[in-house]
């Protein structure tokens, strides 16, 4: 088998793990039957809400109701959960229009009634329901500027939380008093219930003061009345303690995608090693560091003997300085090529799990020994692609882009350096 299909191999069994239809139906066990009366509705958000709609409309026996948004793109066919999509990571009017109706339909439900609340990466900018007083416009302003800042996950949902009307706890809070069981797919380091898709569900324990910080660190332009707010505390979101406790389940991870990949790494002949399910910085560095443990296994057996395989999820972050394209993946990638200098016999794989890196059609890209040399003879310069934030261009012009089209599931990025 030769390299580039085997990193194959070991990306597609992590994707695998971490398919709605084989993890959610083992957590319904968890969700009660409605009361005398009462209803299940079903709602969700993310790249992967369809398919956990569709994995749950196969494995509910009873009646059910709802609605679930997700990326364009990302659709599944349900039968009794109406599934719309919308823009991802800039949010649309139509996550907004969708996020406004999830919000009427938990609303006046009884403590017969039950919520199941399907949550996955993506649905913080798809459940776009602005604060009273903000505007769509805003929101989709302060998103876009702190997302090409190289703000981390965690700090840009603690801003989407106190811009919104429905993450941050207030779907929970909305739906009360009736029972809310959250399924997540978790797609941050950490996997904080809180993070994943900005909480909608759960307590939020950052703060206004919190969001504001972030916001200023990163110098992102506020209306003056916003900022006032946020500094009042009037937008402040609920708080542990606030809430009714909801059940909360995590029913697939980094961590899990990793250790999938591991098991098929091994299966292979080649020994794995897992660095870490929740890495993140400048997707650049990250790859310059990464790239040196390769070459040191490559070199001197250490920290892993060779043919060995080095495995590492988590979400780098790109500040974005020039006009290329690209996403964190590649930009990832194209660090750590230019640190490998075509080290003979080490060979890289760097996708989302997602299907789609950044804004383009492909999930990731390879790399190998002789990926500058190849790109020299084609007339590619790797630093002033990396310069220009256009890694995506770079790894289209060798022909080398990872392309598998919406994968309906997220648990973040796919990191591997086969060493021969």
């Amino acid at each position: 088998m030769n390299p580039r299909e085997l990193l194959r191999r070991l990306f597609d069994a992590g994707v695998a793990a971490a398919d709605p239809a084989r993890c959610v139906p083992a957590a319904l066990a968890e969700l009660d039957p409605p009361g005398p009366g009462g209803r299940l509705i079903v709602v969700g958000a993310g790249k992967a809400a369809a398919a956990m709609a569709q994995a749950v409309e196969a494995a509910w026996p009873g009646p059910l109701s709802g609605l679930v948004v997700t990326r364009y793109g990302h659709g599944a066919p349900c039968a009794r959960i109406e599934v719309v999509e919308a823009a991802h990571p800039v949010p649309d009017a139509a996550g907004a229009a969708a996020a406004a109706r999830i919000l009427g339909l938990v609303s006046g439900l009884t403590a017969n009634d039950r919520v199941l609340a399907l949550m996955s990466g993506g649905g913080s900018a798809l459940l776009a329901a602005p604060a009273p007083g903000v505007t769509l416009e805003q929101k989709q302003a302060i998103g876009a500027a702190l997302l090409n800042s190289g703000a981390t996950i965690a700090d840009i949902n603690c801003v989407r939380k106190h811009l919104s009307a429905i993450k941050g706890g207030r779907l929970a809070l909305a739906a009360w008093p009736a029972p809310v069981l959250t399924l997540a797919i978790s797609d941050v380091p950490g996997d904080d219930p809180a993070v994943i898709a900005s909480g909608p569900t759960v307590a939020d324990p950052t703060t206004a003061v919190d969001a504001l910080k972030v916001l200023d660190f990163h110098a992102i332009d506020l209306p003056a009345e916003l900022r006032r707010r946020l500094a009042s505390g009037e937008l402040e979101t609920p708080k542990p303690g606030e809430l009714a406790a909801g059940a909360f389940r995590l029913v697939a991870s980094p961590r899990q995608m990793l250790e999938a990949a591991a098991a098929e790494a091994r299966r292979l002949g080649v020994t794995p090693l897992i660095l870490g399910d929740a890495i993140e910085g400048e997707a650049r560095e990250v790859g310059r560091v990464l790239a040196g443990i390769a070459v040191a296994c490559g070199r001197h057996g250490f920290p892993a003997q060779k043919p060995c395989v080095l495995l590492s999820g988590g979400e780098t972050t790109v500040t974005v300085r020039g006009a290329g394209r690209g996403g964190r993946n590649t930009e990832f990638l194209l660090g750590a090529a230019l640190a490998l200098a075509g080290e003979p016999g080490i060979h890289a794989l760097a996708a989302d799990t997602d299907g789609i890196d950044g804004a383009g059609d492909n999930a990731g890209a390879f790399a190998g020994p002789d990926s500058l040399a190849r790109a020299r003879a084609a007339g590619l310069d790797a630093a002033a692609s990396l310069a220009a934030n256009d890694a995506g261009s770079f790894f289209a012009g060798l022909g080398d882009l990872l392309v598998t089209g919406p994968t309906r599931t997220n648990v973040n990025d796919f990191r591997a350096f086969l060493i021969e």
